[in-house]
């Protein structure tokens, strides 16, 4: 074989080398590897938020699922609720253990404060019903916030590699393609790096503010349904 032959083509699988992410890393300025790390530990922490609220937004849905199977099973409320309070309490059920608990210490207190008990039922249901939804929405800032600035942080990257490159062009005065190309690929791999964080961020900040506004609105639900039943329970006591 041609020596020539196999000194090119080894020149070209350098040449190959020279731009894997590894090395577009370790040869970028000292700036662009800073914008890089950050993007890719954004991205990391990012991906272990989605995980973390996969699964919690699925155990609620099975959560408020078992539960409102008891709760319609004509199971008396009394008897539900001493069951429920025996471990922890969490979403539907704890909007449905604070309007008993409620009402527990109202029938306790006497008929004096029946006229006041349905709002202050509906009162503390609700704020169980905020305090659930604010634990699901808990770190989706984080996600939005990386939706919306790792492009920006990418783009800085990639200014800063072209500004490295027209650096190179004129201390090296080359304009060829070997001399343009290293800085360009810095630059270009930072903004990706930005696109990477950003596009999953965005798909599930909007996917899971979705599903919790639908879990919002079947705990909400759920507490005017329960306030209508506890409603008619205080007219027959006055």
């Amino acid at each position: 074989m041609d020596p020539s032959v196999v000194l090119a083509a080894g020149t070209v699988g350098l040449n190959q080398g020279e731009f894997s992410f590894l090395s577009l890393f370790m040869q970028a300025d000292i700036v662009v590897k800073i914008v890089m790390i950050g993007l890719a530990a954004a991205s990391i922490w990012a991906w272990g938020i989605v995980f973390e609220k996969s699964f919690a937004i699925k155990r609620a849905r099975k959560h408020s699922d078992f539960f409102e199977k008891q709760f319609w099973s004509g199971e008396p409320f009394e008897e539900l609720y001493e069951e429920i309070t025996k471990r922890e309490t969490k979403g539907i059920e704890s909007v449905f253990t604070s309007a008993m608990r409620e009402w527990r210490e109202s029938l306790k207190a006497g008929p004096k404060v029946m006229p006041t008990v349905q709002m202050r039922i509906e009162k503390v249901m609700d704020v169980a019903v905020n305090r659930e939804i604010d634990k699901l929405e808990s770190k989706l800032l984080f996600l939005a916030t990386v939706g919306s600035t790792a492009p920006f942080v990418g783009l800085f990257g990639t200014v800063w590699g072209i500004m490295n490159s027209f650096s190179s062009i004129a201390a090296s005065k080359n304009t060829s393609l070997a001399v343009v190309a290293p800085g360009i690929a810095e630059a270009l791999f930072a903004t990706a790096l930005g696109l990477l964080a950003a596009i999953p961020a965005v798909i599930f900040y909007n996917k899971f503010s979705s599903d919790i506004a639908r879990l919002s609105h079947r705990y909400e639900g759920f507490a005017d349904e329960f306030g209508a039943i506890l409603s008619r329970q205080i007219e027959m006591r006055t």
